[in-house]
């Protein structure tokens, strides 16, 4: 549609339905900014997400308990079964720790130039 120098080419039909597109694009980017910036396309949003979760919730259910028996019969563990584990492991972890500081407190001397043996 231009040439470098910024003049019109009427013999270069690609540039002037590239110009065409890019003018096009603009215009839709300017309408759809404004869209997305009103009250009304945020309430009506969030009524749309509203009634996909209200209506998801029952689904989702159905869904979990439809797997942990599915886990069940095929013997592996559940994702309830997996986070008690995991809060098992914490715990120990944190006696451990514990243990560790007593362990260290009582290896050190009660005076700084003092050695324990």
């Amino acid at each position: 549609m231009t040439t470098p120098n910024g003049t019109f080419d009427p013999f270069d039909p690609a540039g002037m339905l590239k110009g065409m597109r890019d003018s096009n694009m603009d215009a839709w980017a300017k309408m759809m900014v404004q869209l997305v910036n009103t009250d009304a396309y945020s309430e009506s949003t969030a009524a749309m997400l509203d009634a996909w979760l209200t209506t998801s919730g029952p689904f989702r259910k159905v869904m979990e308990t439809s797997m942990a028996q599915v886990m069940a019969q095929i013997n592996l563990p559940t994702r309830d079964d997996v986070v008690r584990i995991a809060e098992r492991l914490t715990n120990i972890e944190i006696r451990l720790d514990d243990m560790e500081a007593k362990l260290d407190e009582l290896h050190r001397p009660a005076h700084p130039g003092e050695t324990k043996e």
